[in-house]
């Protein structure tokens, strides 16, 4: 029974998701068709329709600082990945412009497509070239001042419950080429509301917490090897994320 209340509950949650991307889609297409000019504001409408659909079906976001941000730097963010929910966790509490890069099939997504083909980075994980083009353009975002999201596990994994998997260099890489801070964030429990899509156990209303971490600055970034910042960031993430498994 509990079971099916929670795919009942995914299914609602999808179905918000269409409703408010389908109220936006004209003024979407309009805005995609130049979207250097129009960057601000699809950024501004992909938030709103991740957030005001989680809070459809009463998902709520709690965060948690270590130190203040000062948001008017871009940033590359480092978040860990166990959930689709973590990606309007992003556009929750990120209040800059940014873009994703993530996975190419989300090109197949009719709602995340729109975003990969206009303001986003699609990457196909197997294709150098591909990884060297989204490089490329990731480089480029930043040095427009804009900040990016790089998911540094590469995927959300199939264990279940999850940990965090070990990282991989491409973002680190960036921020030491670019002289970009590296933003940490612990996403905590969002795998507890929904595991990956959710398509095993469904979901179910509930609270996010989120701990973003203190940046570490490219004067840190400079001093250090590329394998050894990942290292650092990845330890310093996952001594939060087990400290915080009991309250979960």
């Amino acid at each position: 029974m509990l079971l099916l209340l929670r795919k009942i509950h995914r299914l609602l949650y999808f179905i918000s998701v269409l409703f408010f991307f389908i109220l936006c889609y004209p003024l979407l297409f309009v805005l995609s068709r130049n979207p250097h000019k129009n960057y601000a504001a699809i950024v501004w409408f992909r938030k709103w329709i991740s957030v005001l659909s989680v809070h459809l079906v009463g998902i709520r976001f709690k965060i948690n600082y270590e130190e203040p941000i000062d948001w008017s730097q871009p940033y590359i963010i480092c978040p860990n990945h166990t959930s689709i929910l973590d990606i309007t966790a992003l556009t929750y509490l990120c209040p800059q412009q940014f873009s994703f890069m993530g996975k190419i099939e989300l090109l197949k997504n009719p709602v995340t497509r729109i975003f990969f083909k206009s303001i986003d980075i699609p990457v196909k994980r197997e294709s150098k070239i591909s990884a060297f083009k989204a490089f490329k353009r990731g480089l480029e975002l930043l040095q427009e001042k804009k900040s990016l999201v790089i998911f540094p596990e590469g995927a959300i994994e199939e264990k279940y419950p999850p940990t965090l998997h070990k990282f991989k260099p491409g973002a680190f890489r960036m921020a030491q080429e670019n002289h970009t801070a590296i933003l940490p964030v612990i996403i905590h429990n969002a795998w507890k509301i929904m595991w990956d899509d959710g398509r095993q156990y469904g979901s179910k209303p509930g609270l996010i917490e989120i701990t973003i971490l203190k940046p570490i600055h490219h004067s840190e970034l400079e001093n250090g090897k590329v394998n050894g910042i990942e290292t650092e960031v990845y330890e310093k993430m996952n001594k939060v994320w087990i400290e915080n498994l009991s309250k979960y």
